[in-house]
């Protein structure tokens, strides 16, 4: 399919992103999982342990996308839903949200190696973050979306996420159904990723192991034992 001209917004985003002269560092995949995702083209969907860098090297490629001229955008989504009951947050509902957009922040600054990058895209309308509560009535154009932590997420709040799909757009998904802070009966990602399944030509899978864990030797020790733990008690 040819891809469509870019919008008169499109090529502002794409010269503003130019004319601040980021560059990503060099970054390679350090398992096969994570080489699988760099190599395909398509949407994906990634799911499994913690610690494996689903969202880094997703972000990765985001922006390496864009610097080549392919998106103008980057989104990140995520559903407002915490580890625990903190109770009531102060403050606007923008300031609430800024709470789960903390690890983009340190995820852009890193890949840049510069503090404040993630500022700096987000008032050039380069990068923007948003819950799912915002998502309906919103159409996705010459945009890189990554959906995260999709376990904490209902079918309908990624129903409603892919149905944004507009033209010349990628998705990446990333969850882990053991990471979930919802009940069984509250969160989608089974029956959504189930139903990806069919979209061969459309999207990608890659599941994640304890052998793909990058973020710490200890992290991958002890999931390890963890699932030795409740393998044992079952």
């Amino acid at each position: 399919m040819t891809k469509r001209r870019t919008s008169k917004r499109g090529q502002a985003r794409q010269k503003t992103y130019n004319d601040l002269h980021l560059d990503p560092i060099d970054i390679s995949p350090m398992t096969d999982s994570q080489r699988r995702v760099f190599e395909s083209k398509k949407n994906q969907v990634l799911h499994g342990c913690a610690g494996t860098g689903k969202t880094f090297i997703t972000s990765y490629l985001a922006y390496k996308a864009i610097q080549a001229g392919e998106f103008t955008k980057l989104v990140y989504i995520r559903s407002a839903v915490s580890t625990r009951n903190i109770g009531f947050l102060p403050g606007t509902e923008a300031e609430k949200a800024a709470v789960y957009e903390t690890p983009y922040k340190e995820i852009t600054n890193e890949i840049f190696d510069r503090g404040g990058t993630y500022d700096d895209l987000k008032k050039k309308g380069i990068v923007e973050f948003m819950t799912t509560s915002h998502v309906r009535g919103t159409t996705m154009n010459d945009t890189v979306v990554i959906v995260d932590e999709c376990q904490n997420m209902s079918f309908h709040e990624l129903d409603s996420i892919i149905t944004r799909f507009g033209r010349d757009c990628r998705y990446y998904f990333c969850g882990d159904y053991k990471q979930a802070d919802l009940r069984d009966s509250e969160t989608g990602i089974k029956k959504f990723f189930k139903i990806l399944e069919g979209l061969e030509q459309d999207f990608d899978s890659t599941e994640f192991t304890v052998q793909d864990i990058v973020r710490s030797e200890l992290v991958k020790r002890y999931l390890i034992a963890k699932d030795k733990h409740e393998s044992s008690s079952k």
